[in-house]
């Protein structure tokens, strides 16, 4: 298992290899596309995700210390955005979530080409996203 900094990099050294803004949104797209499906039982009221323009659910269990996500958006952007936030925080134990840094949205430019409302969205998603690896941390205790 890579480490939550190991992710981060590979992600900002695949979003080097772009050009360009559309190109990089393509790839969030296509990133997005490839997000295994939530449980239905999870795109609820209770999973949804408060500050997002759009529909963002996410899902948490801990399985042998370590955080399972699982997510939705009904907006293709969005999904490629909690796409890249699953793929950095799945499979770490909530103490690592709860001490890495999120540089890596700065390096690649993320929040710069964001609205205003989707950069909330991207804050919320992370906050959430340690919300949950607060609640685990706390049992594992």
């Amino acid at each position: 298992m890579n480490s939550i900094e190991a992710i981060q990099d590979e992600i900002v050294e695949e979003f080097s290899l772009f050009e360009d803004w559309m190109q990089r949104y393509e790839y969030m797209i296509e990133l997005g596309k490839s997000l295994p499906l939530i449980d239905q039982a999870y795109k609820t009221e209770n999973y949804i995700i408060k500050g997002c323009q759009s529909k963002v659910w996410v899902h948490a269990t801990l399985e042998n210390e370590q955080l399972k996500l699982t997510a939705d958006s009904d907006a293709i952007i969005t999904k490629g955005i909690i796409a890249i936030l699953i793929r950095v925080y799945s499979n770490q134990s909530p103490k690592a979530i709860l001490n890495a840094n999120t540089d890596f949205i700065d390096k690649i430019g993320l929040k710069e080409h964001l609205s205003p409302t989707r950069a909330n969205g991207l804050v919320s998603m992370i906050k959430q996203i340690k919300m949950y690896a607060v609640a685990f941390q706390t049992q594992l205790n």
